[in-house]
């Protein structure tokens, strides 16, 4: 392959994007890639432009970059597409998934993956990221199209019913975070742990946890057992004492999969287990108030620019296809395979998205097998699945009915709703969410 053409789709993420250049132009192999960079938003673009620029100076590498809003252009022969965007924003698009459920008394954390959030950012997202596969389809049939877009399971299963021809795998970084994280707790460097994770994406869990030979789940149980846990991981450390096996995305982000921890009139609860009710938007409003600080920094020639390879497998995908270095990493891919060599978690549905491990060379991601889990997990996991499958089918199909049916499924909306304010909330928000949902979809006159 000579210089691989990469498209970084959203790439107004000005921080996520330079982790992701930073990682792509370390590599010497790479360092003079035909880098795009695409975004709706003009100023934020910008900032990238030269953020990129100024990554390739300070790791020595010679890349061509072009900016555009054009999405076409950034497209356009793409051997690898990077996809990093969020349809609607913050506002007005995350404020609403957050303000009307909490009219009716339901709270939430993150509202990204699950819940009656993640219904709705999906129905937001898929529609956008299937006409964008359709572009490439035209422009560059052949490329790999790494999607870092939440909600993750939504996303790669419709794709795959509504754009199967486009070769698409997730990739998220909980895996490897919540490696070191339990690594940390151990007081063990992370890079001598060896693991095995599958599930589904935010609910995957580690089937193996060992250090030299060594199961150190006795010794995560025993963390749990006497509650020293960090503050913030206390959903997580709890569910390893019910489950027996350590889940891997974070305690805010899980807290809202289950039925267990946020419950109104429950105080109680959100003291014991530390669950930080409306992180999502606080976080957000944060990085927003910084931007422009950020921005002056990033664009200061004087000001020092750090760049160290971050724990993405974005780069790391490129570089094993580009030079044939075989590698593992974690991706979402659906269970059964185009190949139809069988399912890779035996007692999940054949339909829907799961994260596995996956070989990576010259030619491309290979899933791997698991077999069957654990009952327990399996169960946990397909309730979760149940509101990822209605979702898509409501966008396949068109049917709205689906919507509410994956709501009236959602265990931690179920649990604090009847079925009347169940469909009065979904009513609600595809009214205020307006042309973010596809004409099919939206709310009746």
């Amino acid at each position: 392959m000579n210089a691989p053409r990469i498209a970084l789709i959203g790439a107004g993420s000005t921080v996520f994007a330079k982790n992701l250049l930073g990682d792509i132009l370390s590599f010497p192999e790479l360092a003079g890639a035909d880098i795009r960079l695409f975004d709706i938003n003009q100023p934020r673009l910008d900032v990238t432009e030269q953020v990129a620029h100024r990554v390739a100076s300070a790791v020595g590498a010679r890349p061509t970059v072009t900016a555009t809003t054009d999405r076409h252009r950034a497209l356009d022969g793409a051997d690898f597409v990077i996809n990093m965007i969020q349809v609607g924003g913050y506002e007005p698009a995350t404020v609403t998934d957050f303000e009307v459920p909490r009219q009716y008394g339901l709270q939430q954390t993150i509202a990204d993956t699950l819940g009656i959030g993640g219904i709705m950012r999906g129905i937001r997202t898929v529609p956008v990221l299937a006409d964008m596969s359709r572009d490439m389809e035209r422009l560059c049939p052949d490329t790999l199209h790494m999607n870092y877009v939440n909600p993750m399971a939504m996303n790669v299963w419709g794709l795959a019913r509504l754009s199967p021809r486009i070769r698409t795998v997730g990739l998220c970084h909980s895996v490897q975070h919540t490696a070191s994280e339990l690594a940390d707790d151990l007081g063990i460097p992370v890079e001598e742990i060896d693991y095995l994770c599958a599930g589904i994406n935010h609910m995957a869990f580690y089937l193996k946890f060992e250090h030299q030979g060594q199961d150190l789940y006795p010794r995560l149980m025993e963390l749990a057992r006497t509650g020293q846990v960090p503050p913030a991981n206390r959903v997580r450390y709890e569910m390893l004492r019910r489950l027996g096996y350590f889940v891997t995305e974070s305690s805010e982000h899980f807290s809202e999969y289950v039925p267990y921890f946020i419950k109104n009139g429950r105080d109680d609860l959100i003291e014991k287990f530390n669950v930080p009710l409306d992180e999502y938007p606080r976080r957000c409003v944060s990085q927003i108030g910084g931007w422009e600080d950020l921005r002056v920094k990033l664009q200061d020639p004087t000001e020092p620019l750090e760049v160290k390879r971050s724990v993405e497998y974005g780069s790391l995908i490129i570089h094993s296809i580009v030079t044939g270095q075989p590698r593992v990493v974690y991706g979402n891919v659906m269970n059964s395979p185009a190949t139809g060599s069988g399912k890779l978690i035996s007692n999940l549905p054949d339909e829907c998205s799961v994260e596995v491990p996956c070989l990576v060379d010259r030619q491309g991601i290979q899933p791997t097998r698991i077999g069957h889990i654990p009952a327990q997990l399996a169960g946990l996991m397909q309730t979760n699945i149940n509101v990822q499958a209605l979702t898509v089918e409501a966008l396949v199909t068109g049917n709205r009915e689906h919507i509410y049916h994956a709501a009236m499924l959602d265990p931690h909306t179920s649990a604090e709703l009847d079925l009347d304010q169940i469909w009065n909330l979904v009513d609600d928000l595809l009214e205020r969410h307006g042309d973010f949902i596809p004409q099919a979809l939206q709310a009746a006159d």
